[in-house]
């Protein structure tokens, strides 16, 4: 995978619809944000944000600053935004974290609630970190959270429901496992990676945890703001092929100063 330039990395994101004008619809979004503020908890991803974002205007600010969503409150339907250059901004500091934990030789735990999309993105990046020096954690066996087992593929922690990889926003999988790790007295990751409610109950535990997250998902750019989260990377987070996140992963691996994997 050659490694492309900034711009042509913006290029590519536009063109693949993983940033520009993405497939969530602005009602999508604005209901999400309404949901958040209203204190509905499936929308917190795991975090707990009190009374502090009980005004969906703030939460759109916060996106439109974050994100790069259209910041009119009078655009309520057609399409929503993601600004291409805030996503390379985010990977570029994430990639900055990364470069930290193979510095470090740190134990990171890789995690999705979107296997669909996410999952060869945390994959590759598990990989290029264990080939620097890093130990990528793994999960004990046996563990059960919302219905399904929480198991790890691939160097992921996800969840599956009678044979199928389970896309969910649900922090239980991951309190599943970070409360084994203490009940046992094993060490917590250093790093987290993930997405959804996995990277937002990390982040809530006091873990180093960095993200991606849609534009309807706004509780993790509000934990970047909070300083919960280290790092939440705005992208479409399930486009039409997962290969299309492969020159993104690029770049953010070579910003690391990490090997690609092959």
């Amino acid at each position: 995978m050659p490694i492309p330039s900034r711009a042509a990395l913006v290029d590519h994101l536009v063109r693949s619809r993983i940033a520009g004008d993405v497939a969530t619809p602005r009602d999508n979004n604005l209901s999400h944000y309404r949901k958040l503020a209203n204190g509905d908890r499936h929308y917190w991803l795991g975090l707990e944000l009190g009374d502090r974002w009980t005004d969906e205007q703030d939460v759109l600010a916060v996106m439109a600053e974050r994100c790069g969503v259209n910041d009119d409150p009078s655009h309520r339907q057609g399409q929503d935004t993601i600004d291409p250059e805030l996503t390379v901004d985010a990977l570029e500091r994430m990639a900055a974290r990364l470069r930290k934990a193979a510095a470090d030789g740190e134990r990171v735990l890789f995690a999705t609630g979107h296997p669909g999309g996410l999952l060869d993105v945390h994959r590759q990046t598990a990989a290029a970190l264990r080939a620097a020096g890093c130990e990528i954690v793994r999960i004990p066996g046996g563990l059960f959270a919302d219905e399904g087992m929480v198991f790890q593929f691939a160097d992921v922690a996800m969840l599956e429901r009678g044979a199928t990889l389970w896309h969910t926003h649900s922090p239980a999988p991951m309190a599943a496992i970070l409360d084994c790790f203490e009940h046992q007295g094993t060490p917590l990751p250093d790093l987290v990676v993930a997405d959804h409610g996995w990277a937002g109950c990390a982040g809530q535990r006091g873990l180093d945890a960095v993200g991606y997250a849609d534009c309807n998902d706004p509780a993790l750019f509000i934990a970047e703001a909070e300083g919960t989260l280290q790092v939440t990377v705005p992208l479409d987070d399930h486009v039409t092929d997962p290969r299309f996140y492969d020159p993104m992963t690029a770049y953010l691996l070579d910003a690391a100063g990490l090997d690609v994997p092959a």
